[in-house]
């Protein structure tokens, strides 16, 4: 069941960041950031494969020093995914990775030092088709604005990104987005608004510091989900205290329930209750891990009983409705087949992927005729 999304997004600049556009009428990007030492090559790039087979669009990668710069270039080397290098104070890292590859450069102009040292990061950027994020935070305000405001608020979130514009718009340097990120929801999501209206630029949308897997995850859905329902954001990371892969997870399914990207299964499922006549909860967690590999946007419905089971099942490329004495599965809105509860996560699972692959084909074929 669906209903056509009212977003009507807003229109910005678009800057490519490797093989990957960012804003304009590009699909929203989703990125994460690496949490291994990055010095330590092989666990960063094994890292960054799992965030590829997640999804991830682009990598962040922290470069604190010029060890970590070298050991960047040799993780560039060995990856696909466009790599944004994350870099404060020393405006000479930024300078080496541009010369390894870097795809995108994360800096804060106001502390890589004398205006001299911001030209040289920007021309080495524009010379080699570099763009630039812009990345206020919340607890990283400049002394002078947190004197002027008292505390963190979204006005000064907003005057710390539009004074680094400035440094940005006098080298006419306009290859950059810009993010104002907060732990506070209200806060980051009325900085984004505030900025959204004053500059073209493409937006990166985060809540940092957002908390633990649950707790971030919700942070997150909730303000990432207002400002995207209003149409602001072109790319997003999610910022949470656990495993990356599940930045990259939560950052799809956020897009896929406001029906900006679809990436993978959408399923449907019932909380359960006692009419249930299957295990809901443990089918659900079972076929979730299982079918993680799969692309293919597919709605599949998972309900335990008849109230609504037969409603949601046809609306689903695949549905399954508990009944007695077998439950029901529907494929394309029609009834295909019945299964006992034997067996049958490992009967659904078929069927999911053989859909899967069949819907696959039907799409790759739809494209090459169009």
């Amino acid at each position: 069941m669906h209903c056509e999304s009212p977003i009507k997004r807003r229109v910005s600049r678009k800057i490519w960041v490797g093989s990957v556009p960012v804003g304009g009428d590009a699909p929203i990007a989703v990125q994460s950031m690496t949490n291994t030492d990055t010095c330590d090559v092989a666990a960063t790039v094994g890292q960054i494969q799992r965030l590829v087979d997640a999804g991830v669009d682009i990598v962040r990668i922290s470069v604190p020093d010029m060890d970590a710069a070298e050991a960047f270039g040799r993780i560039k080397q060995q990856v696909q995914v466009p790599l944004v290098a994350d870099i404060h104070f020393d405006y000479k890292i930024a300078l080496r990775v541009a010369e390894l590859g870097v795809d995108c450069l994360r800096i804060n102009p106001g502390n890589i030092g004398r205006e001299d040292r911001v030209r040289a990061v920007v021309d080495a950027a524009r010379d080699k088709g570099i763009p630039i994020r812009i990345g206020v935070n919340a607890g990283s305000l400049e002394k002078d604005l947190q004197k002027k405001y008292g505390e963190p608020t979204p006005q000064a979130l907003v005057e710390s990104a539009l004074r680094h514009v400035e440094h940005l718009d006098k080298l006419d340097f306009q290859d950059f987005k810009v993010s104002v990120k907060a732990s506070d929801v209200f806060m980051a999501v009325e900085a984004y608004r505030l900025l959204a209206k004053q500059i073209v630029q493409p937006l990166h949308l985060g809540i940092t510091e957002a908390g633990g897997l649950r707790s971030g995850t919700v942070k997150s859905a909730v303000g990432l989900g207002m400002l995207l329902a209003e149409g602001i954001g072109d790319t997003i990371r999610i910022s949470l205290a656990a495993d990356p892969v599940e930045e990259v997870k939560v950052g799809f399914d956020i897009l896929k329930s406001l029906h900006l990207r679809s990436r993978g299964i959408n399923f449907i499922a019932c909380p359960s209750c006692s009419r249930q006549n299957f295990d809901v909860v443990k089918t659900m967690n079972e076929l979730e891990g299982r079918l993680e590999d799969l692309l293919v946007p597919m709605d599949v419905a998972v309900i335990g009983c008849v109230v609504n089971g037969p409603g949601e099942a046809k609306e689903a490329h695949i549905g399954l409705t508990g009944g007695t004495p077998n439950n029901l599965v529907y494929i394309d809105g029609k009834p295909a087949q019945k299964l006992n509860n034997d067996n049958l996560v490992d009967e659904l699972e078929r069927l999911i992927r053989e859909k899967a692959a069949a819907k696959a084909e039907a799409d790759a074929a739809l494209i090459a005729r169009s």
